[in-house]
This record gives structure tokens, sequence and C-alpha cells, in this order.
């Protein structure tokens, strides 16, 4: 008997990077898996156009809202906004809020957590870190690994008495908290907008760098030599005026710094595009920035110098590849989009998908 849940599609199937692809076809079970063999009385849902898996937004916060952490039912939300963009699979790059209740959800996307920011007491945004010490630091990276597959840190933000960015963490506790983390079997990020905080961190073994708008060509050259690799949240960078704006007569060096950033944020993430950095997508999603919002990251990604096929690749199969998911494969979840262009060529047909399954449940169909 035909199974109603069961689905078909056919067109141009696209692994998700910015040359793989196959004219084909492949299955939905009533589980909610891709299913590479034929399943009978499927019923055919795409009949031409581009198949490709979910996009990946890399730095999310699902969980914080313009005044700092929010109530579950409004993470819920969050999610499906993102989830609907087709943004199926997203990095929280740092939540107070604890979403796993969340995950049974079927129009959530599928969350990579990093659990909360760690940062000193006053460095960064009230309400959303665990406060720390120095020499606390990697006791609370171990016990975040061993719940999280990511840890997040922050690494600069604003000191007061400098009135400037300055890093927050000594070298010798970065390298233990970062060998910790890699000891549990989790990878290390952290937030950086300026300079003085990269050596560090990237001397110390951390595997990504948030925005890196502070990036020179000394610390693209470590980070091309260690692997390291670098979600600029371009989007968010358009935010740097008005963080310049709030420091008003109060700190003007942070002002001036940050507007100094901004200019040049174009030329030091083309940079580092150029010099081989990987790069993936992150809207920064939470506080300033909307959800929803990947295919803004992935256009502007690819007018700073990855071009739209390598940008669709930061947001797709390159960084499904790098948090460890599957694409298009055999048994994985049925989370698939489906164009009426080819993504590689055209950015903007990703704002208007045919399509949207996450684990097989239809959240857009046009």
């Amino acid at each position: 008997m035909a199974n109603p849940s069961a689905l078909h599609l056919r067109g141009v199937l696209l692994d998700g990077t910015a040359e793989g692809e196959r004219v084909g076809e492949l299955w939905v079970t009533e589980e909610g898996r891709i299913s590479l063999d034929p399943v009978p009385g499927a019923e055919t849902v795409a009949d031409g156009g581009w198949i490709l898996p979910g996009l990946v937004d890399a730095h999310c916060h699902v969980g914080i809202g313009p005044d700092g952490a929010v109530e579950l039912e409004e993470a819920r939300e969050q999610g499906h906004v993102d989830a609907a963009a087709g943004a199926l699979l997203v990095r929280d790059c740092g939540s107070p809020v604890d979403t796993r209740p969340l995950d049974d959800d079927p129009r959530m996307p599928e969350i990579v957590r990093a659990g909360r920011h760690l940062a000193r007491p006053k460095r960064y945004i009230r309400g959303l870190p665990i406060d720390l010490e120095p020499d606390d630091l990697p006791a609370a990276v171990a016990e975040t690994a061993r719940a999280n597959p990511w840890v997040k840190l922050v690494g600069d933000w604003i000191e007061r008495d400098a009135g400037d960015l300055a890093p927050l963490w000594p070298d010798d506790v970065l390298r233990a908290a970062i060998d910790a983390a890699h000891a549990e079997g989790a990878r290390v990020t952290a937030h950086v907008f300026g300079e003085d905080a990269l050596p560090g961190l990237i001397g110390a073994g951390i595997d990504g760098i948030e925005h890196g708008t502070g990036l020179t060509d000394d610390t693209i050259a470590m980070m091309v030599e260690r692997g390291t690799v670098l979600v600029p949240t371009v989007i968010n960078v358009e935010n740097f005026p008005s963080f310049a704006d709030a420091a008003g007569d109060k700190f003007p060096r942070y002002g001036a710094h940050m507007r100094e950033l901004y200019a040049r944020a174009p030329r030091t993430i083309a940079a580092a595009i150029e010099a081989g950095i990987p790069v993936f997508a992150g809207t920064d999603a939470g506080g300033g920035i909307e959800h929803g919002r990947i295919v803004d990251e992935v256009a502007a990604l690819a007018g700073i110098g990855l071009g739209p096929a390598r940008a669709f690749a930061a947001a797709c199969g390159d960084a499904r590849a790098w948090l460890g998911r599957p694409g298009l494969e055999d048994g994985a979840p049925a989370d698939l989009v489906v164009t009426t262009e080819d993504p590689r060529v055209t950015t903007d047909t990703l704002r208007a998908p045919s399509l949207v399954l996450r684990a097989g449940t239809a959240l857009i169909q046009v």
C-alpha cells in the first residue's frame, strides 16, 4: 500500500559544494530520511529545479534577542524563522537558554551547540556569559566541552580603563583551556573584533575565529598555517558604526577603533579568503541581527571575494562537512531545499525556494 508521507524529488542534485552535481532523483521515506533507492508509492513533490542539502548558519544565537536572553517559546520562533529561510542546520555560538527541549519540534533546525559564552566579569554583554576569572577558564571549558561539541570564548571586548578593545585571557590560560576542550573531543571558537587577541588565540590552537575584523597579514598567515577557520559575519559588521556611535564621548578610542575596523573590513576579509583560510557563512542572528538572514550573508560573502559558487558552498555542503553533518546521503535526514535556478550562479534564487523539507516535513512548498 502506498505510503502517503513518502516523497519523490527529481532534478539537479547538488552536494552543496561549488562543483558537485548530477541529474538524478531521490526519495524521502516515511521516517523523514533520504533514500537513493525508489520508495514505492512516493508522491512527487519536485520535478525539475536544483535539489540541495539544507543551508547552514554557522554563527547563530537561538535564545538571544535585542534585550538579552528570551523565553523558550521565543527561541522556538527564532528557530522556525531560520529553518523557513532554508537554514536547516545552525551552529549556536553561545546562548544562555537551554534550547534542547526544542529538538523534537519538527519545524526547528538542527542545532549544533556551544553552550554559554565564557567571559571575564564585566567584559561582555550582561546576562549572556558565564563570568570567570582566568584561573577558572580551563575547568569551565572542559565542563562545557563535555556537554557540547563547541565552546565559545569571548576573545576581546572593551576594557574600560583602556577605553578600547583588549584581550580577555593570558596566552598560557588559553593554551590550557583549548587543550582541555580538545581532550574532551570539542572544538573552540572565539568572538574577536580587534587585533591584539588574535595571536594568543591562534597560537593556542583555537579552531575558529568569529568576525576577525582585526586580522593582519601576520595573523592571516598564522591561521593558514594552523588550518584555523573564519566565520566573518559580514552582515553584522555593518553594525560597527552604530557600536561606535553608542560609545560616544565616554570611549572615544573604542569608537575610532570600531570605525577603522569597519572601514577596512572588506579588504581584511578578502585578504583572508585570498590567502586560503576556510570561510563559512554565519549571520550572528540574535541581538542586533534578525533571524532568517542566511541568504543575506551568502550574498555578502559572494560580493566580498568568494563569488556566488564558493559563497553557496560556505553555507551548504562545505559547512555541513566542517560540522560533521551529512548532505544528500542515503539514510541522512531529509533536510532539503529546492530552488528554481542554480544557486551557485544566482544567489537570489535561495530567497524564494520552491520547497524546504526538514526531516521530510514541508516548511515551504510552492
